[in-house]
């Protein structure tokens, strides 16, 4: 029973979500450049809670997009950014560059998403960050560069060096964090998964994670996440892994031709982690 309220809750917060898109003066979004290789400027969207007030600090996320470091839309968590957004929380979205569109390997989108981080870091006191609570999440290969981010060193040259890349928290959404052999992303990696592979750079002080994943996910194995969960709790640190029966990759995306079921299921659970954590205050 107090599942089911809780998932009334979220649908009318969703039903919130969608009457303050069409409104002037609620959940404001601001438009940035966080970062500018050669001609090349990636953008950053912000969520602002309706009610934020400047000089007020409040909890922050940053999401990156998946499609295998190869494709992708910065707006594909758009609506999970404004959820938690009318949830008191600023959130972002935040490109990277891809394998398509900018001819990069999956080195430049972790280096790119570390520096998001940084940036949000950086500028948190005129953006009104709490940089004690900045979590990061993403979908697929976005899920990988957020816990890259956090686990490895992959850095930008021309980056801030002195300012922290590493989030405070993790939400994952069936990601791609092993790229060992016979996992997603060897076969570009090759002998340097090491450097890169999140499950291979798991240590003491990893950011608490969340993980979201279908049990028929065909590129990422729930027994390969149930040892990222089990590698990450022999360290001391927390990783909670929330299965979906019979979905698939992607199953958690927003899409209402195709039910909103699995959406709104996820959704709720990044939130009572992020409540958790005390990113939300209900």
């Amino acid at each position: 029973m107090k599942y089911m309220k809780h998932l009334f809750k979220l649908a009318l917060g969703l039903l919130a979500i969608t009457v303050s898109t069409t409104l002037r003066g609620q959940i404001a979004v601001q438009e940035v450049t966080y970062k500018q290789v050669d001609t090349v400027r990636l953008k950053m969207k912000l969520y602002y809670p309706a009610d934020y007030s400047s000089g007020k600090r409040y909890p922050a996320i940053v999401f990156f997009f998946g499609g295998g470091w190869m494709t992708g839309n910065i707006d594909q968590f758009k609506p999970q950014a404004e959820y938690l957004a009318s949830k008191g929380m600023i959130a972002a979205t935040a490109e990277y560059r891809i394998g398509k569109k900018h001819g990069t390997t999956p080195f430049e989108s972790v280096k790119d998403g570390r520096s998001a981080i940084r940036y949000l870091r950086k500028n948190a006191e005129h953006l009104g960050i709490d940089t004690g609570r900045l979590a990061a999440g993403g979908g697929s290969a976005g899920g990988h560069v957020a816990a890259s981010a956090d686990l490895t060193a992959i850095d930008e040259e021309t980056d801030d060096l002195s300012v922290n890349p590493r989030p405070n928290a993790l939400v994952l959404f069936n990601p791609v964090f092993n790229n060992g052999p016979g996992n997603y992303g060897y076969d570009r990696l090759k002998n340097r998964y090491r450097e890169i592979s999140p499950f291979h750079n798991i240590r003491q002080g990893a950011a608490p994670t969340v993980v979201l994943l279908g049990t028929k996910d065909k590129l990422i194995p729930v027994a390969m996440a149930k040892q990222y969960q089990q590698n990450m709790q022999e360290v001391g640190g927390r990783c909670d892994l929330i299965l979906y029966e019979g979905q698939e990759h992607g199953f958690f995306n927003y899409r209402p031709q195709k039910g909103l079921r699995y959406f709104r299921e996820t959704l709720l659970a990044a939130e009572e982690f992020l409540t958790d954590l005390g990113y939300i205050v209900n």
